[in-house]
């Protein structure tokens, strides 16, 4: 039996400021989870122009400077997920407005990393959250 190809998905931790923006999924896989906006890869479709795509459906936000952080396989097997993905997650900087939860979102807001210890979150959300604000927490002229 050939294993099928994973479905292109993406996700984007938009930074603002000591937080990182995440939704509440409100529909399976991940129902109840919070993780970054996102959703799988439209047929032609670049991976940053579906990144800005979900982020706009799932909160009503667009961010700025897309940039990919780092890729993520899904096993479907494992995960209970209908298939396997291959996730790319982008980083961003939040531009403006305040985030409405839309699309399969139950919610959305930005977290601080402290909020986040105690939520219940998908996958590498916390790491990469906190990777992402790691430079917020080093003092000046550290390398």
């Amino acid at each position: 039996m050939t294993k099928k190809q994973p479905i292109p998905s993406v996700s984007v931790a938009v930074v603002r400021g000591d937080r990182v923006l995440l939704v509440k999924r409100a529909k399976p896989p991940s129902q109840g989870v919070y993780a970054f906006p996102g959703g799988k890869v439209e047929a032609g479709e670049a991976l940053e122009t579906a990144a800005k795509r979900e982020l706009l459906e799932e909160t009503g936000l667009v961010a700025a400077d897309f940039r990919p952080l780092i890729e993520i396989f899904i096993d479907g097997s494992v995960e209970s997920h209908p298939a396997d993905y291959l996730l790319t997650v982008f980083g961003a900087g939040y531009i403006g407005g305040e985030a409405q939860a839309a699309d399969d979102a139950e919610t959305a807001a930005f977290y601080t990393l402290a909020e986040m210890e105690t939520m219940p979150l998908a996958g590498s959300v916390f790491s990469v959250a906190r990777d992402l604000l790691s430079p917020l927490k080093k003092p000046l002229g550290d390398a």
